[in-house]
C-alpha cells in the first residue's frame, strides 16, 4: 500500500528587529487601558481616604510599613555604603591629581543626596518590595480571594492596594535620606583613610556643599520612585 505523503511544515519566518519592536509596542499599547483603569481605581481610593471613608485594616498598613522600611535597612545600608565608597574612590583618584581631595565631600554629598540615593533606593524597592507585592496579590488572584472581595461589594483597591501604596510612599523618602547619609559616611571613610583628608574638614565641606534644595530634590525623587514601584507591583499582581 502506498504510504501517504506528509506535508512538510513551512519554515518559521525569522522575525527581524522591526517586527520585535512592533510586537513590543503593540503589547504596551494594549495594556494602557488596563493601567489607566488601575490608576483611576487607586485615585478613587485615595479620595475616599481623604474623606475618611477608605476601608482597610490599620494593622495591615503597619505591617507593610515595617516590611518596606525597617526590614529593608540592611540591604539599603550595604548598597549605599558600596556605592558611596566607589563614588568617592573614583572621584578622588581624579581630584588627587590637582590636589583637590577636599572636594570629594562635594562630589559624594551632592551626588548621593540628590541623585544616587533615590535611584538606589528605588531599584532596591523594585526588586524587593515591588516584586513581593506582585507575588502576594498574584497568589490572591489565583486563589480567587480578590474575586471574593468584589463579590461582597468591597473595593479591592482599598483593602489590598491602598495600604501597600501608602507604605511605600511613606518609607521611600526616609530610606532615601538614610541611604544618602550612609553614602556620605562611606565617602568620609575613603577620604580620611586613603587620601589623608581630615574628618572635620570633610564634615565642614559637606555642610557647605549641601543645601536644602539638594535634600528636597532627593526626597521628592525618592517619593516618586516609591509611588511608581508600588503602582507597578500592585498592577502586575492584580
Amino acid at each position: 500500500a502506498a504510504v501517504p505523503r506528509r506535508e512538510q511544515p513551512a519554515p518559521a519566518h525569522e522575525s527581524g528587529v522591526l517586527d520585535h519592536v512592533g510586537r513590543v509596542a503593540l503589547a504596551i499599547w494594549s495594556r494602557i487601558p488596563q493601567t489607566l483603569a488601575f490608576v483611576g481605581e487607586l485615585s478613587r481610593s485615595l479620595a475616599r481616604l481623604a474623606g475618611g471613608k477608605a476601608g482597610f485594616q490599620r494593622a495591615d498598613l503597619l505591617l507593610f510599613l515595617e516590611d518596606a522600611g525597617p526590614r529593608a535597612l540592611p540591604i539599603v545600608s550595604l548598597i549605599s555604603f558600596l556605592v558611596g565608597t566607589i563614588l568617592a574612590y573614583m572621584g578622588a583618584a581624579q581630584l588627587a591629581m590637582f590636589g583637590a581631595q577636599i572636594y570629594i565631600a562635594n562630589l559624594v554629598g551632592v551626588g548621593m543626596v540628590r541623585e544616587i540615593a533615590a535611584l538606589m533606593t528605588g531599584i532596591i524597592l523594585a526588586g524587593r518590595t515591588g516584586a513581593a507585592y506582585a507575588a502576594q496579590l498574584g497568589t490572591m488572584q489565583v486563589n480567587e480571594e480578590i474575586d471574593a472581595l468584589r463579590t461582597f461589594g468591597l473595593p479591592a483597591s482599598d483593602f489590598l492596594v491602598l495600604p501597600r501604596f501608602l507604605a511605600l510612599v511613606a518609607m521611600a523618602p526616609l530610606l532615601t535620606l538614610y541611604a544618602g547619609l550612609v553614602g556620605i559616611v562611606a565617602g568620609m571613610l575613603i577620604a580620611t583613610t586613603v587620601f589623608d583628608v581630615g574628618a572635620y574638614a570633610y564634615y565642614t565641606q559637606t555642610l557647605q556643599a549641601l543645601s536644602l534644595t539638594h535634600i528636597a530634590v532627593g526626597l521628592i525623587k525618592g517619593t516618586v520612585y516609591g509611588a511608581l514601584v508600588a503602582v507597578a507591583g500592585c498592577l502586575c499582581g492584580m
